[in-house]
């Protein structure tokens, strides 16, 4: 009995701890309203109307940015914007280029994309599906709306020597640290939440905090983006993790619902299954 428990626990931690859909919350209503049965339909259905809202913000907030914020009839702080990023690039050296360069790698393609890949995979031998699909989909989410945006609101990079050879009018949202954001973070939250030990989660939520930084002083230092597209790409950044662990959270609803479990039984956690298959050979 004290072994099924610490087996619980661990699958707990691990497969619905931080994807556990709160009684009441937004995530077990929508799962229960929509009508749907099998989790991977809820889980999409939940992740393309979370997505559609997501885009609607992030484009609220960007004309509020580019229209209001910055537009000499409004506020007018594009001044201001780019003066930071040309007090910053006076400082630039060969190493500060060089370690610029690093953060850019780290909080883009192809570091995100191998390392969201990795842990799906692992985690998809592990059976831990909701987990998986956070990996692969959290990065989807983060460039399609970051994608969308620049598109829709085209903004000039900082008025400095540029050290990328990139689109000139898309700085407005930093995809790089949104996407440092939605993966570094999100991984972390799903993650470390099933450590025990407070200093491994303290380091890993120090990386996830510092690596974001890390990766947008980088984009500002090498003349890619303005503080304010930084500030945008927090947005759609944190925005993909909602997204995400609402989608997620969703399909745990149908997947644990007792009609559900009903018809296909209870889930095993990987330890038991492997005991009954050294129990069946023995």
């Amino acid at each position: 009995m004290a072994e099924q428990r610490r087996e619980q626990a661990h699958d707990d931690r691990w497969g619905s701890g931080p994807l556990r859909a709160r009684p009441g919350g937004p995530a077990e209503r929508f799962a229960n309203r929509i009508g749907l049965r099998h989790p991977v339909a809820v889980f999409f259905a939940a992740l393309f109307s979370a997505f559609a809202v997501l885009i609607a913000v992030s484009l609220a907030v960007g004309f509020v940015v580019t229209h209001v914020l910055l537009d000499a009839g409004g506020l007018g702080l594009a001044s201001a914007d780019n003066g930071a990023i040309t007090e910053l690039v006076k400082e630039r050296s060969g190493f500060l280029n060089t370690l610029s360069e690093i953060g850019s790698t780290v909080g883009g393609a192809p570091v995100l994309p191998i390392l969201v890949g990795l842990v799906a995979i692992v985690c998809a031998f592990q059976r831990r599906w909701r987990i998986a699909a956070f990996a692969v989909f959290v990065l989807s989410i983060e460039s399609a709306t970051y994608r969308v945006t620049s598109l829709v609101l085209p903004r000039q990079r900082p008025d400095v020597a540029r050290l990328e050879n990139l689109p000139a009018n898309a700085s407005y949202p930093s995809g790089h640290t949104a996407a440092s954001i939605a993966v570094y973070a999100g991984l972390v939250f799903l993650l470390v939440s099933g450590v025990g030990n407070r200093t491994v989660r303290a380091i890993g939520w120090v990386a996830a905090i510092a690596l974001p930084v890390f990766v947008a002083m980088s984009r500002m230092y090498r003349g890619m983006h303005h503080p304010l597209d930084v500030a945008g790409g927090i947005l759609i950044g944190v925005g993909a993790m909602m997204v995400l662990l609402f989608a997620c959270r969703a399909a745990g609803v149908v997947a644990h619902s007792p009609a559900r479990e009903s018809r296909t039984g209870p889930r095993q956690t990987p330890s038991r299954s492997r005991r009954s298959r050294v129990q069946a050979t023995s």
